[in-house]
């Protein structure tokens, strides 16, 4: 990757701590948000990991916003949400942009994916949906009209948001994502993903961040709990087994 730009667009964010109405009101009272400040990005590809609730999805929500793009999935053109369910960190963060300037802008997430492809597949939309293929989203499986938006709707050149992919993906598309991702890279593209997923974290030189009860810090591939626990049931499956099993019977 020595060869790609070595700035992303978007170079940080920021949260503004006077703007924030109430610390102890959802979403600035989840650790991961109670002393943060500033937050840099990797120029090609960051991860957002950590346990459900820790607030990885409402700061990737809030980075569309800034970007203008629906919380709920899509790109700059793309507005179908009728319920105003996120929430509003996006009034007291600010993004910190370099000068170069993105072709494209989209943000794919797997929870709202059903609702994005009905946006798509809806009436005066034919024009839209050769973008993605030429084919119905509905009429493709989750997984096939995830990887269809993924592999034909994203050109490159641009800035693009993922919540949780695998979700939709089996083991095998979760790979093929990650071929897609190193293609969009090399294309001169920013991705931020959020993900439990130990395949896709495992993208070559990315900056992965962990969200916990201590906060937000910087860690390695090999150090997340992802890694570790999946590598050790993979090579002792029966054991682990046995092993949640009884201390479930214990109870």
């Amino acid at each position: 990757m020595s060869s790609l730009p070595k700035q992303g667009f978007l170079l940080e964010f920021a949260l503004d701590r006077e703007k924030v109405p109430t610390p102890d009101e959802y979403p600035y009272n989840l650790q991961a948000f109670t002393d943060l400040e500033r937050l840099k990005l990797h120029p090609q590809v960051t991860f957002f990991i950590g346990e459900n609730g820790s607030g990885k999805s409402t700061l990737l929500e809030t980075i569309a916003q800034l970007l203008d793009i629906d919380p709920e999935g899509g790109n700059k053109n793309t507005y179908y949400s009728d319920i105003d369910t996120n929430s509003a960190m996006f009034k007291c963060m600010r993004i910190v942009r370099s000068s170069r300037r993105p072709l494209d802008h989209y943000f794919l997430r797997a929870e709202s994916f059903y609702k994005l492809a009905s946006y798509i597949d809806g009436p005066g939309m034919g024009d839209v949906l050769w973008t993605y293929g030429g084919r119905r989203i509905h009429e493709q499986s989750h997984g096939e009209g995830f990887m269809a938006t993924l592999t034909n709707k994203l050109r490159g050149g641009g800035i693009y948001l993922f919540d949780e992919p695998e979700a939709a993906l089996s083991p095998s598309r979760q790979l093929a994502a990650l071929a897609v991702f190193r293609k969009l890279v090399d294309l001169e593209s920013q991705l931020i993903i959020a993900t439990h997923s130990p395949i896709l974290m495992a993208f070559p030189d990315a900056l992965i961040y962990e969200f916990s009860e201590e906060g937000i810090r910087e860690t390695s591939y090999k150090e997340t709990e992802h890694y570790t626990i999946t590598k050790e049931f993979l090579n002792r499956p029966e054991k682990m087994l046995a092993y949640l099993f009884e201390e479930e019977d214990g109870d």
